[in-house]
Formats: C-alpha cells, structure tokens, sequence
C-alpha cells in the first residue's frame, strides 16, 4: 500500500494536497484497493460550498456504492472531469490523475500526516 509523505490524510480514507488556500483532493491507494473496480463517480459540482464530514459525492465500485466525504469545509473550484469520464482512474493512479476535486479551504481541517495515516490502516492507531 502506498501512503504519500507528501499528503495528509483523513480517518475518511482521503487525501488532501494542500497549496496555500487550495486543496486537491482524492481517495487513497487504500480505499481504492478496498473498493474494488471502481465505475462511477460523483463529484461536487464546480461552486458548490462542501463541509468538512458531509456527504459531497459518490463512488461506485462493482462491489458496493461508497460516500465521498468532503476532508475540508470550502468552495469547490475544479472538478476532475477524467475521473468522471474515466473512473478506473481511481484505480490505476489515485494520487495522480485519479484526483477528484478542487476546494478553497476556508479553515485548514486537523488532518492525519502520512505515519498516521499509515498506522490507522495497518491496525496500529
């Protein structure tokens, strides 16, 4: 399993890369692999305010039908259209071009560093 030291994670199995005030966000090596084949995907839409632990999307795999968890509380400003035109992305590439989307963090959310994150899926938090 792969855990970018470069990340931060939620206990949601997201991944936020944070640039100032902008974050692009994901789902994990580890959320993907548990997933299965993923074939659909609802992202918030490009405006829509999301908050940190709300609903804001859907994932779709061939095993089950998963939420997607906004990580932060903020506007959205980008959403990956390759995700949603292409979900196995998700699979393939998910720190890569499986991102989903874009989101003008209002507060900087208390988020796991990637030893925590690590420890949480391996069973040691």
């Amino acid at each position: 399993m792969s855990v970018l030291k470069n990340l931060s994670y939620t206990e949601d199995h997201e991944w936020l890369d944070l640039d100032g005030d902008v974050a692009t966000v994901g789902i994990t090596q580890h959320a993907a692999e548990a997933l299965g084949e993923v074939v659909f995907v609802q992202l918030p839409s490009v405006g829509e305010r999301v908050a940190q632990g709300d609903v804001c999307g859907e994932i779709e795999s061939t095993k089950s039908v998963s939420d997607l968890y906004a990580p932060a509380t903020g506007e959205v400003l980008e959403m990956n259209d390759s995700t949603v035109e292409t979900p196995e992305l998700i699979n393939s590439d998910p720190y890569g071009k499986g991102w989903l989307f874009r989101v003008h963090v209002e507060e900087v959310p208390d988020l796991l560093d990637a030893e925590a994150y690590a420890a949480l899926v391996e069973g040691r938090a």
